[in-house]
């Protein structure tokens, strides 16, 4: 209240008997004087019935605690006043009810009458004006006296009454579950209840900002009447019907988000067309969409600089803010619990297949593809489905990339999960739902409901798009997007993308394209994969001629073909003829992700990696000659040995030559390597005197450095290991820094002594998490790439990460730092 008098605000008035001393109002004299002095502050006195007054007592403790004793009001009242102040307020039961709790307290703690016996006349007299006559009749009876008439002597017992309360074993035993000293003080305050008819009088709570929309806008309910402690809930009217209410409350609440930096709440007093407020604090838990605008407010009017506005903000709640979350009663029946692969939620009906996925959508319904695990095969099915639901894998799995690249919220690794297509069910523990049965789920949290929930619309405000820019000048790194189509491209750059650091050539053969690739692979001779290789040659073009364009003139990283080699492979029977079956079944592998894939099956098949460059290539001249150059980058994929990066480093120069020669045209770019084996950031000086740039991709560096498979252990070894404490996190969604992270940082140190300029980058899904961004800054990388929708999340957490190291601007609560 000393601040708010400070500030100008008008306020209630009144006094506070400070913690230590408050039991000196329960005296006579100091109670008589803190009446007069009310009354001079107020302009009124007590038993006027042209101007009336009442007073009220609460307390406040010096620490957040539950608990308090309830307001006392009413102090002042007389059984021959009651009438007259009813008559001013305009109801004749008006006062009874607060009247009727201040009358029990104050009998209870203040007078000693049993509680039983107060309790069996509010029982014995349900009629509100009857239970006040009621008390009154008690106390006379069980006090000895009669309850005072005189303002000082009521307000002197309710102080009493308040201590007493408060020093109750009941009350001393909820301070030790609070971890609370038990002799905790508490200060008194005494304020005026100025009386006034309920048409133009009340008391009401109000906060700043619209929920929703996060703008100020004084939102809250207004009681007519004389205020209680707690107030009947869904009782109250709209401020804006209060005349005038809302245009009262402007200033103060402008002027009290100044002072405090945060969304404001207020309980305040309505008194012949007056506002006073009754208290004022930060709001404990703002609407996100409210803290955000609040932040650009802030900066416009000069109260808080830019970087401390960003710094306000968490890059988690910049994710919270992007994608949709279900509503949550608590009414919900969970089915079970995953990994959360990508964030978001949706609702929808369960499809067992992509085909059906895929027809459920043409019917403008919402599927979520349900499966064991999803393959290439299945990307048309989990483009057109609005979630995806997978009982293998982790958040680095097939259906946890794709997801994350398209926006589509996924669960991964759900154990017990079982699908039956032919039976048409999947069986989630012991429940069984049945194709079309409807499912909701929270990729955020990795939860999986029964039934159809609400889902919030996601849809940040346009001050989000500010803070980001704001922090875009504050940030080292470089935030750029894994992205393999035009259109995710579009949609990375839309949220703040500077380039592409990984196009996956490998995600262009999902769907209608895979049997491309397989052509490749499964050719019966020469002739036949030099056709392949052509037809694969121009398929590629054309996807490359989109990305390139819409990258426009910035940097863009191609990685040549890097897939496990089962995913291109046909299923046993699919392969088409006895022949080809014969061939798939010879090249399927015990482990394939550590098998023939990445440069190993280039040089195996040694026209693939030309092929693929020279259709880069070639689609960068046509895109340049519309006057766009983007800054092309060339990456060969898990090497080990610098021999093999050699290799491919020729192949690539070769389609280099063979396009200049064709076009006229010398395509300038950089050729590198991804650093996904410990080999290779071990030999990473050898690596660095054939690689002008690194990219780490840390899933794959994650799961040889520590053995595991990032598929098959984040289910039940993962989640065994933190709950033991052995790991504070999953280490394919936190970047471990003490072993990956000590691979990367010499890697860093090596490459660096032979090659100083060389440009070095993370690609992995570490790229988006704002903890591992952190460890990127740090080692000092110059980019981290993550997918389209984690973009603003990683170009917040970089400028977090700077503004931590340089000390400026505060904390997410607006603390200095």
């Amino acid at each position: 209240m000393d601040r708010l008098v400070a500030l100008g605000l008008t306020v209630v008035p009144g006094l506070t008997v400070p913690a230590g001393i408050a039991a000196s109002l329960g005296e006579p004299g100091t109670a008589r004087a803190a009446v007069e002095l009310v009354e001079q502050l107020s302009g009124r006195r007590v038993g006027d019935s042209a101007r009336p007054l009442l007073l009220r007592l609460s307390a406040s403790a010096p620490a957040d605690i539950a608990g308090l004793p309830p307001d006392l009001a009413c102090l002042g009242v007389t059984p021959d006043s009651a009438g007259d102040l009813c008559t001013v307020i305009g109801r004749a039961d008006a006062l009874d009810e607060v009247w009727t709790a201040t009358v029990r307290m104050i009998a209870e703690y203040g007078l000693g009458v049993p509680a039983a016996l107060l309790d069996d006349a509010l029982l014995d007299n349900p009629a509100p004006h009857a239970r006040v006559e009621a008390l009154l009749s008690l106390v006379a009876r069980h006090a000895g006296r009669p309850f005072p008439d005189d303002p000082a002597e009521q307000l002197a017992l309710a102080a009493r009454a308040v201590l007493a309360r408060w020093d109750s074993p009941r009350a001393r035993r909820a301070r030790k579950a609070q971890k609370l000293p038990a002799d905790l003080d508490i200060a008194l305050h005494v304020q005026a209840l100025r009386i006034g008819p309920a048409d133009r009088s009340g008391y009401g709570t109000a906060v700043s900002r619209h929920p929703e929309s996060g703008r100020f806008s004084p939102q809250g309910s207004f009681f007519r009447g004389v205020r209680r402690s707690a107030p009947p809930p869904h009782t109250g009217e709209l401020l804006e019907k209060l005349a005038g209410g809302t245009v009262l409350l402007e200033h103060a609440l402008l002027t009290l988000e100044r002072h405090l930096h945060a969304p404001v709440s207020v309980d305040f007093e309505v008194r012949d067309g007056e506002v006073s407020l009754l208290a004022a604090s930060a709001q404990s838990r703002p609407p996100l969409r409210a803290s955000v605008c609040l932040a650009v407010d802030l900066v416009r009017d000069g109260a808080l600089d830019k970087d401390a506005a960003v710094r306000r903000i968490g890059p988690a709640q910049v994710q919270e803010l992007l994608h949709p979350q279900l509503k949550l009663t608590g009414d919900e029946e969970l089915l079970a619990r995953g990994l959360p692969a990508s964030p978001g939620a949706a609702t929808g009906t369960v499809a067992l297949s992509s085909e059906r996925a895929l027809e459920l959508a043409a019917e403008g319904a919402h599927a979520v593809l349900v499966m064991h695990e999803t393959t290439p095969a299945d990307v048309p099915g989990m483009l057109a489905a609005t979630a995806v639901l997978t009982g293998s894998g982790g958040i680095a799995s097939h259906a946890a990339v794709v997801a994350r690249g398209a926006g589509k919220p996924a669960v991964c690794g759900v154990e017990g999960l079982r699908v039956d297509k032919a039976a048409g069910t999947v069986r989630i523990g012991e429940r069984v739902l049945r194709e079309g049965d409807a499912v909701s789920l929270d990729g955020r949290t990795g939860a999986v409901y029964a039934g159809t929930l609400s889902v919030s619309v996601a849809g940040p405000p346009p001050e989000l798009s500010t803070l980001l820019e704001w922090a875009d000048d504050s940030r080292r790194l470089g935030v750029r997007v894994n992205a393999d189509t035009a259109a995710e491209v579009t949609t990375a750059v839309a949220l703040g993308a500077e380039g592409v650091g990984l196009c996956r050539t490998e995600h262009q053969f999902l769907g209608d394209r895979l049997p491309l690739i397989r052509s490749v692979i499964l050719a019966a001779d020469p002739t036949a994969r030099d056709e392949a290789l052509l037809a694969l040659e121009h398929a590629q073009h054309e996807d490359f001629r989109a990305l390139l364009a819409a990258v426009g003139d910035r940097p863009v990283t191609v990685r040549l073909l890097d897939a496990p080699l089962h995913e291109f492979l046909p299923a046993p029977g699919e392969a088409g003829d006895a022949a080809a079956e014969q061939r798939a079944a010879s090249l399927r592998e015990a482990n394939p992700m550590l098998g023939l894939r990445g440069v190993r099956l280039a040089l195996l098949h040694e026209r693939l990696y030309p092929a693929q460059a020279e259709a880069l290539f070639s689609a960068w001249v046509e895109v340049a000659a519309t006057g766009v150059r983007p800054q092309l980058e060339v990456m060969i994929p898990l090497v080990s040995l610098p021999e093999e990066l050699r290799a491919a480093a020729a192949f690539v120069r070769d389609a280099a030559e063979t396009v200049a020669a064709r076009t006229g045209v010398r395509v300038p770019y950089r050729l590198g390597t991804m650093i996904e084996t410990p080999r290779a950031a071990l030999l990473a000086a050898e690596l660095a005197e054939h690689a002008e740039f690194f990219s780490f991709g840390t899933n794959d560096l994650t799961q040889l450095t520590y053995g595991f498979s990032r598929d098959d252990v984040e289910r039940q070894v993962l989640a065994s290991y933190q709950e033991r404490g052995f790991l504070t996190a999953s280490p394919f969604a936190r970047l471990d820094p003490h072993g990956v992270g000590a691979l990367i940082a010499l890697a860093v140190e090596r490459a660096r002594s032979v090659r100083p300029d060389i440009k070095l980058g993370v690609c992995g899904e570490h790229g988006g998490d704002p903890d591992s961004i952190a460890f990127c800054d740090d080692v000092g990388l110059d980019y981290v790439s993550c997918s389209a929708h984690r973009v603003p999340v990683a170009r917040m957490a970089a400028a977090h990460s700077t503004l931590r190291g340089s000390g400026s601007g505060s904390d997410e609560n607006g603390t200095p730092a």
